[in-house]
């Protein structure tokens, strides 16, 4: 029992996490806009999904995304394709184009970055 608890906490912190990178991120209003926590806190949800998604599909379809620049590269374009399609999902997240989708990606990644570089001491006490 305690180990399913362990997996839903840590699911729940990490839609949490990414709830307040996109909150954060649409606030600082590069590429996309979100209205709200509650919007933000649903668009990491369906990130998530679809980005499950497209991992599963891609793994099935053999393709393998690389390490290094070129890795970096394909999740980029992987998660601006993935904010694109949420932002016609959820209402209350608003994508800018595909350029804007981008910036979007780029600047989750980097705000993401340092958001679990703060929490990370916290976290691996749980």
């Amino acid at each position: 029992m305690e180990g399913t608890f362990g997996w839903m906490l840590g699911i729940l912190i990490a839609t949490l996490v990414s709830a307040v990178v996109i909150w954060i991120v649409g606030q600082l209003n590069l590429g996309m806009s979100v209205k709200g926590f509650g919007a933000a806190f649903v668009a990491a949800l369906v990130v998530a999904v679809i980005s499950a998604g497209a991992q599963w599909l891609l793994w099935e379809l053999n393709i393998f995304v690389p390490g290094g620049l070129a890795g970096t590269i394909v999740n980029v374009l992987v998660a601006a394709v993935v904010l694109l399609l949420a932002g016609n999902v959820v209402q209350g997240l608003k994508v800018r184009g595909f350029g804007g989708a981008l910036i979007a990606a780029v600047a989750m990644a980097v705000v993401g970055y340092f958001v679990t570089a703060a929490l990370s001491p916290f976290l691996t006490t749980l």
